[in-house]
């Protein structure tokens, strides 16, 4: 090509850009003013599409973006400097909070339809450089036009300071906007009114640009620049809120103000700012007005999670719980108020039963008043006092339990953390009441002798429901089983079980809680008796022939099922020979032996009549002198205990008039002296069954008093029953309640003893520690072995050469010489 040619297009090329660029620079300033009504955007891409294929691509880009940078920098800054009041500015004093405002809302317009007026040139523009950006900027990876105002909008509107002229440390638009949200904001959570739609426009401005033209989404304006300056005045804000609640509000109020400022922050961010910043601005509350002050809101006098509890306050507990569950999954401050609580309510209950225990002992004093009042079978005698104490004790840890449990399900959504909670509670303070057992035994008794009279099957269930519910809390259930034992057979043997169906029930019910173990000796107590009715009716048969008998019915125990200890006193237990009965007695009681003993070998018969009875017919003769009843014979049916019936017909023998002392009835009866004078009160003290006269008259039977048959006396029933003075099933005295838990830890000693041989017949050989934990493990579903005890009885099979010691020096420690105890199985 000749020089010249060449020289002479490469002018031409300069001119036709300047020309072209003079036309479209003419048409951004049109499309900046808006005045692109009567512009050919058609025209103008020829021109840039031109441009660009004349390899001036680079130029046009350029001076595009030169152009935007003039433009944002000599006409849109100085039109938001003039917006700008001084009411906004830091550290500048402002007459009130509504001027501020209005301020701040005048500036945020401004900006707003900069940003918006820009956004549309903009569009108008790529429109325009569709071609430019198509292939310039793709084939030299440079932003698109658009990124690159986007850009200089960032650098030149929001991060330049405002007005440079006067200070280079002026505040930008950027802090500024930041510093005037924040501000409404404030304002907003201090009740004022504020225009969201106006700061939700500014902040899809920043959601739209870019720390830098390669677009990072983590790196949006909003998430660099205000969120963080948002959040941290949120703490501020916040903190100082949380001590003014504290300072100012009850707990209930404290709970709902936290509550209703989640609320508004999720509104706030969802209306406002952005959705993103939620579980961030969360976080702030949860700390400074939740994690930070709960425990001080959870005790505060008057209207703390005490008294929440306390007075059934389900709202404002299921507030706690929410807020709770906000910064803490175990809820440890809700389930620790709750545990203590709850232990503290037990212990006031089980104080009470101690108490009321106490005030009810039996009474002492002289006279025929105190003898009738000793003697009542009512609720008003001191046994019966007792047990009524005991049963209350029953009701109130069941009342207990259904209120927390309520509490439980309407407040805390049935949280399985909380509810070990409240079982451990409940179970600490039932286990620490050391007569628990018994008590949960006297209720079910109770229930099942009377309580369940007139019922119907689902209150019969609700019934059995609570007393299984609350043997599940009990930690020695071997010794409840000794109580319950004890109940059963005075219910069976005296025949006042409501149904026998429901005492099976029971015993199942049992079965499926505790285990078959725990009621096979109770099962055996109802075939027992299934099996004496049957031995009965044959012996009857039998004896049909006589008709001189003596009616005769008979329980035959198997002595390892029944609490023959604890169904009253027997002769080998005071020491002395067995109950002497009368000769008719004695003459049907071999008659019955021999009988059995036909049927039965190698077996032996023990009577214990301290748990029978007997129906004696009494014949009491007119009274000279007197008309009416007692001028002629009167005949009654005494239903009786076995014992009273002994020492009555004593005085058929007697010529009238005659009388033997406590101390010859004794010694012609061999009755045990406590249950002879259980059975002389009933008879000779207790008024409407006087069929005995003592002398002299008082409420105690001594050795010396005398005791003779009372003639005269009368009663306008035929069949009366005499019953014995705290004959009930009642509350054990402090010294039965020793010989009880001495039994009990002899059987817990038999079973610990077999725990150990069965676990090491398996095992052959344990460390020391293994073996302790392998047999507390196994008996713990029935009662927590002593650990001292276990080491004893450790000791005891080694010297029984069941088990020999390898290594170590004892059960004291894990062994010596570096050695850990261990043991071998040997028998």
């Amino acid at each position: 090509m000749d020089p010249l040619q060449a020289l002479t297009s490469s002018i031409d090329g300069n001119v036709d850009f300047e020309t072209m660029w003079g036309v479209l620079a003419s048409s951004l300033s049109e499309i900046h003013t808006k005045n692109a009504s009567k512009l050919s955007f058609e025209e103008l891409y020829r021109n840039a599409y031109k441009i660009v294929l004349r390899k001036k691509g680079d130029v046009l880009y350029e001076r595009v973006k030169q152009f935007e940078h003039t433009w944002l920098s000599e006409t849109v800054r100085p039109r938001l400097r003039a917006l700008l009041s001084p009411s906004v500015l830091p550290d500048t004093a402002t007459t009130t909070d509504n001027e501020k405002r209005v301020a701040g809302e005048r500036f945020m317009r401004g900006l707003k339809q900069a940003w918006e007026d820009h956004n549309l040139c903009m569009n108008m523009t790529t429109d325009v450089l569709m071609y430019m950006d198509r292939v310039y900027c793709t084939d030299n990876h440079k932003p698109s036009i658009f990124t690159a105002a986007m850009g200089i909008f960032r650098e030149v509107i929001l991060n330049a300071p405002l007005d440079p002229s006067k200070d280079l440390h002026f505040p930008s638009a950027l802090r500024m906007l930041n510093l005037i949200i924040n501000d409404q904001i404030e304002m907003d959570r201090n009740g004022d009114q504020i225009d969201k739609a106006l700061i939700r426009s500014c902040i899809y401005m920043l959601e739209g640009l870019y720390e830098t033209d390669e677009e990072n989404e983590t790196e949006k304006l909003y998430l660099t620049s205000f969120e963080p300056e948002f959040l941290k005045l949120s703490q501020e804000f916040y903190e100082r809120e949380g001590l003014r609640l504290l300072r100012d509000c009850d707990a209930p109020r404290y709970l709902q103000r936290t509550h209703q400022r989640m609320v508004e922050e999720s509104d706030r961010c969802r209306s406002t700012i952005s959705s993103s910043t939620t579980p961030a601005i969360h976080s702030v509350v949860e700390e400074k007005l939740i994690e930070g002050h709960l425990s001080e809101v959870a005790d505060k006098e008057g209207s703390g999670l005490r008294y929440m509890l306390v007075n059934d306050r389900y709202e404002d507990l299921a507030l706690f719980y929410q807020l709770n569950s906000f910064v803490d999954e175990k809820k440890s401050v809700l389930g620790e108020h709750l545990k203590n609580r709850v232990v503290a309510a037990g212990q006031e209950i089980n104080q009470a039963a101690m108490a009321s225990t106490s005030a009810t002992a039996v009474p002492q004093g002289d006279g025929e008043k105190d003898a009738e009042s000793a003697s009542k079978p009512t609720m008003t005698g001191a046994a019966n006092l007792q047990t009524a104490a005991a049963i209350k004790w029953v009701d109130d840890v069941l009342q207990l339990k259904d209120k927390y449990e309520s509490i439980w399900k309407r407040a805390f959504e049935s949280d399985q953390g909380l509810q070990t909670s409240l079982t451990r509670s409940l179970s600490e303070f039932i286990n620490s009441f050391g007569r628990s057992s018994e008590y949960i035994s006297l209720f079910i008794d109770e229930n099942l002798k009377r309580g369940l009279k007139g019922k119907t099957e689902g209150e019969v269930d609700a019934v059995l429901d609570k007393a299984i519910v609350l043997l599940r809390y009990v930690q020695d259930k071997d010794l409840f089983e000794r109580y319950y034992k004890k109940h059963l057979s005075r219910r069976l043997l005296m025949g006042r079980s409501v149904s026998g169906e429901v005492e099976k029930q029971m015993i199942s019910r049992m079965k499926l809680e505790v285990g078959n173990h725990f009621t096979q000796k109770l099962e055996g107590m109802f075939k027992d008796m299934a099996v004496s009715e049957d031995l009965t009716g044959a012996f009857k048969k039998r004896m049909a022939s006589d008709t001189e008998r003596i009616e005769l019915g008979v329980s035959v125990l198997t002595s390892t099922f029944w609490p023959l200890e604890s169904m009253g006193p027997s002769a080998s237990e005071e020491g002395g020979a067995p109950c002497v009965f009368p000769p008719a007695i004695e003459q049907i009681k071999k008659g019955f032996e021999g009988f059995y003993y036909g049927k039965h070998t190698g077996r032996k018969l023990t009577w214990q009549a301290s748990m029978g009875t007997a129906d004696v017919r009494a014949v009491f003769p007119k009274v000279p002198g007197k008309e009416g009843m007692m001028g002629r014979e009167r005949r009654h049916e005494l239903n009786v205990s076995t014992y009273a019936m002994v020492v009555l017909l004593l005085f058929n023998d007697l010529p009238s008039g005659a009388s033997l002392t406590f101390e010859e009835i004794q010694a012609k009866t061999m009755i045990p002296a406590n249950e002879l004078v259980r059975n002389l009160q009933s008879l000779a003290v207790a008024p409407k069954t006087r069929v005995l006269i003592k002398e002299p008259m008082s409420k105690d039977v001594k050795p010396t008093d005398r005791f003779s048959f009372n003639a005269g006396f009368s009663s306008k029933f035929l069949k009366i029953k005499v019953g014995v003075v705290a004959g009930v099933n009642r509350v054990e005295g402090d010294r039965e309640r020793r010989d009880t838990e001495r039994r009990n830890d002899e059987m817990r000693g038999g079973a610990i003893e077999a725990a150990i041989v069965r676990i090491m017949k398996q095992r052959k050989e344990l460390p020391h520690q293994n073996l302790l934990g392998e047999v507390i493990a196994q008996l713990s579903p029935r009662f927590l072995p002593d650990v001292n005890m276990v080491k004893r009885k450790i000791e005891i099979l080694i010297e029984r050469e069941y088990l020999e010691r390898v290594g170590g020096v004892g059960v004291q420690g894990d062994g010596g010489g570096g050695r850990r105890a261990a043991y071998r199985y040997m028998a």
